[in-house]
């Protein structure tokens, strides 16, 4: 058995390494490696409450809003105040723009370029992907960019600024908008809708979300223009619906009063989410015991020479079980019919999880223009409360790439403890305390591990969407 070191992963930031040992020239087991350590649970320690709503956002640049949604959401069920109709409307959108903004960002800059190395030269796709997609040179960045720009202007007038808005309070937003705003984000939606239908889509979105099973989406996307087109075409060739499966088992915690939250598992279907059973394991973290503990309850206390370490990730698990959460996750949840179909064929995949996010993007934008068309100018945006004393709070939201939660606890006006859950956590997370490794780990296992086979390991990592500045607070 020999060991191959991966990493680091770059585009959205190198902080990732992965350690595999190979066997027969395949992947016979993983260690995922987040070396990035930051402190933010440590930092928040003997502060005000309300300083969260400015410090958390600054975990990330790319879910900015995700992080002050959690932490509204927090604050909110430590005073049990609830935001009026039009605040709760404004958070979907903020959210929602940033989360389909990230899809864009993900499938055009970190995904698709990996389909234009030299190891895929004799494909017939080839030509036509790198001149679409080849790192700093092809067609398709730009313009995508220039969308991504155009719907993030969203945020200036319903959250003052991006990234690291403080319009999202326990309260609601406290940035209203006006009727003349409202034309101008509804014209923004406009110009991004036509940038997904033409360009990334090809179809309109109300035709692409009826799209039911993988021989419904095979037809769809057999001569069709469009990008994720031209993708599903080349990932079929690859046999991507095939590979990159996880544990099968997916957690969402529910998103815009669009999708429910839960928890799907073969065999069982959905559960109801019970937050209660979520723990956090640092037996192989660079971080102090090994116990699974309630995030109510964790620590982050930094232990550098502990014996069988091997990264800086707590490992989240359900009800002492690993689980994936996501764009795919949601759409499972949900109860969506392609993706349950895509599943129950070949389990998780590549091409799952790149087409639960197009799947998003059909679904959620139209949503967001009943979303606007649904607030009532002049009425009111936040309700005001008070912080008490001592308590306890949560709040769990969807990023784009699945739930992320806060936990945090008050005592004497300050916080005593204050944990987060990112996505990446659950999805990058190292073996826990029964030695199961976490969802990356485990989805690729079997891969073929050898010279000309690193775009197939890149595929299935990317597919998870990796943030890992994201990953350790």
């Amino acid at each position: 058995m020999s060991r191959v070191l991966l990493g680091p992963f770059n585009r959205v930031e190198g902080d990732l390494e992965i350690s595999l040992e190979v066997l027969g020239g395949q992947v016979a087991s993983a260690q995922v490696n987040s070396p990035l350590f930051r402190g933010f649970e440590q930092l928040l320690v003997g502060r005000p409450p309300h300083d969260a709503l400015t410090i958390v956002p600054r975990i990330c640049g790319i879910c900015s809003v995700a992080q002050s949604a959690a932490a509204a959401a927090a604050l909110a069920a430590l005073c049990g105040v609830q935001a009026p109709p039009n605040g709760r409307l404004a958070a979907h959108l903020v959210q929602a723009a940033e989360n389909l903004a990230d899809h864009v960002t993900h499938f055009y800059l970190f995904f698709m370029p990996d389909f234009t190395r030299s190891q895929y030269a004799t494909r017939g796709w080839y030509a036509g992907a790198a001149a679409r997609f080849m790192a700093g040179q092809g067609s398709a960045a730009a313009p995508a960019l220039v969308a991504r720009a155009n719907l993030l202007k969203l945020m200036g007038f319903m959250a003052g600024r991006w990234p690291h808005s403080l319009a999202l309070q326990a309260g609601g937003s406290t940035k209203a908008i006006t009727a003349s705003e409202r034309v101008r984000i509804q014209a923004l939606l406009r110009d991004f809708r036509a940038f997904v239908e033409t360009t990334l889509i090809g179809d309109t979105l109300e035709h692409f979300a009826q799209i039911d099973s993988e021989d419904a989406l095979r037809a769809w996307a057999a001569g069709r223009s469009g990008d994720f087109a031209q993708f599903l075409q080349l990932a079929f060739d690859l046999g991507l619906e095939k590979i990159g499966c996880a544990a099968d088992r997916f957690l969402s915690y529910g998103a815009y009063d669009l999708w429910p939250s839960g928890v799907w598992q073969p065999g069982l279907g959905v559960e109801p989410l019970e937050p209660q059973r979520i723990t956090e394991d640092t037996r192989h973290a660079w971080l102090s015991g090994s116990a699974p503990l309630s995030p109510a309850e964790g620590q982050t206390v930094v232990d550098v020479d502990k014996t069988d370490a091997y990264t800086w990730c707590k490992a989240p698990r359900y009800g002492a079980q690993v689980a994936e959460t996501g764009a795919l996750a949601r759409q499972m949840v949900a109860g969506q019919p392609l993706l349950r179909d895509l599943v129950q064929r070949h389990g998780a995949s590549v091409s799952a999880r790149m087409v639960a996010r197009m799947v998003e993007l059909a679904r959620v934008l139209p949503a967001m223009e009943q979303w606007l068309r649904d607030i009532t100018l002049g009425e009111a945006f936040y309700q005001s409360s008070e912080l008490p004393h001592s308590g306890q709070g949560v709040g769990l939201v969807e990023a784009a790439r699945g739930g992320l939660g806060h936990w945090i606890s008050v005592k004497d006006g300050q916080i005593e403890r204050y944990q987060i859950i990112a996505p990446t956590t659950w999805n990058f997370s190292p073996r826990d305390t029964r030695g199961q490794p976490g969802p990356l780990e485990l989805a690729l296992v079997g891969l073929p591990a050898g010279e000309g086979a690193e775009p197939t390991i890149e595929h299935v990592v990317r597919s998870f969407d990796p943030c890992m500045v994201c990953t350790v607070h």
